[in-house]
């Protein structure tokens, strides 16, 4: 059986999406010392609105945010770095009430910024002038405001219809400068496709493998990711013995951060090349809503929480909305993994370390992992045409 397609789905011209690429910075001293400066005055601005606020909602009751403009005369050297940067500041503290007054159990109360705790970044948009825009990228580089021409390495490069938007800039603990550019892109419609069984996979997170399908297919981290956290450990044992403070502690740690930083790239590249074959191979992918926080308080010693499944999922759903194919997910709670996907048996709890069982009822005999994902795959499939099935109802009906 072929694709199939909803039939009148998608019609009706293009739509809006934004995407982001980022890019590695080489500043030169000065363009660095601008960023330095930048990210200070940007951390002291918001810590300086913060306090005004509380300060005003004590004496009146009311809620206030003063604009940046106002500490510009007490403060001259906000005027050195970008205005773009210090309104964005002020923005980010009103999104920030925004979802605290909403949701507060959720959303913490803003709290002050602290130079060792708080990351060094800065957000700047772009306005286009008669005379052109102020941000654009070059060549080799990117032309921001102050800062003029920046040199960047571009691993991809823009659509010519792509809209830029807005750049965070930011700094990391080893001392690399990267921007993250917002393009606002149009793009047709897709039409939405019906998923078929044999254009579906259903995938369980394992914590030897990171994912199982229901065909059985692993995907095990690569070689080279483990071989980097047996460095950090290596490092992390040398760190132990030295002494606080001293010149060898200071050079271990800038190689502790280098190697966490390190892995989080190679573990990133692992999940978006991983989030990318399947999207690109199936018309629908079922998965389990877990909660990954949950799932580390059930499993002792299994990395879940370093794995990125949760950031796998995330690019998955994206990656295959883009396409219009749909990323199904069955709830958290259902027994997949103590279900018998030949008969619908549903057995004692199953420990995790449990690899295989037999059914009582039918005799199959399951590996867990498979069996819990062909059960997934069995329910979202269910679930997506139930859904369809009212979708069309209600349509009908109004």
């Amino acid at each position: 059986m072929g694709r199939k397609r909803m039939a009148g789905a998608g019609k009706g011209g293009g739509r809006t999406f934004f995407t982001t690429l980022k890019v590695r910075l080489y500043p030169s001293p000065e363009q660095a010392a601008l960023f330095e400066k930048t990210f200070g005055c940007c951390r002291y601005i918001w810590n300086q609105m913060l306090a005004d606020q509380e300060r005003f909602y004590l004496e009146t009751g009311k809620f206030f945010i003063p604009t940046p403009a106002k500490y510009k005369t007490g403060a001259p050297f906000l005027k050195e770095v970008d205005n773009q940067a210090l309104i964005q500041e002020h923005n980010k503290l009103n999104q920030a009430f925004r979802v605290f007054f909403k949701n507060p159990e959720d959303f913490g109360y803003p709290r002050f910024k602290r130079k060792k705790d708080d990351k060094d970044s800065f957000t700047a948009c772009n306005h286009v002038f008669a005379s052109g825009p102020t941000i654009y990228v070059t060549k080799d580089g990117l032309r921001m405001t102050k800062a003029g021409i920046v040199r960047a390495k571009f691993h991809r490069r823009p659509q010519a219809w792509w809209k830029l938007k807005r750049v965070t800039v930011s700094r990391t603990r080893t001392g690399k400068y990267y921007c993250c550019i917002l393009y606002e892109c149009q793009a047709e419609e897709r039409e939405p496709l019906l998923p078929a069984p044999e254009r579906t996979t259903g995938l369980k997170y394992s914590v030897p493998h990171f994912y199982v399908t229901d065909s059985g297919e692993m995907a095990d981290p690569p070689r080279w990711m483990k071989r980097s956290q047996e460095k950090l450990a290596d490092i992390q044992r040398s760190l132990s013995r030295m002494q606080p403070g001293s010149r060898n502690y200071q050079e271990t740690v800038q190689k502790l951060r280098l190697v966490h930083e390190h892995i989080a790239n190679q573990r990133r590249d692992f999940i978006h090349k991983e989030s990318r074959r399947i999207a690109n191979a199936w018309d629908a992918v079922c998965m389990r809503d877990d909660h990954i926080e949950d799932l580390a308080k059930g499993v002792s010693l299994g990395g879940v929480l370093d794995s990125g499944y949760g950031m796998f999922r995330e690019c998955l759903r994206y990656k295959l909305e883009r396409q219009g194919k749909p990323l199904i997910l069955i709830d958290r709670y259902a027994p997949t993994t103590r279900t018998c996907s030949a008969c619908g048996f549903i057995r004692e709890p199953v420990h995790y370390k449990e690899s295989s069982w037999s059914c009582p009822k039918c005799g199959a005999l399951h590996k867990r992992e498979v069996n819990a994902a062909k059960n997934i795959k069995a329910q979202g499939l269910t679930q997506y045409f139930r859904m369809e099935k009212q979708r069309e109802s209600a349509q009908l009906c109004g």
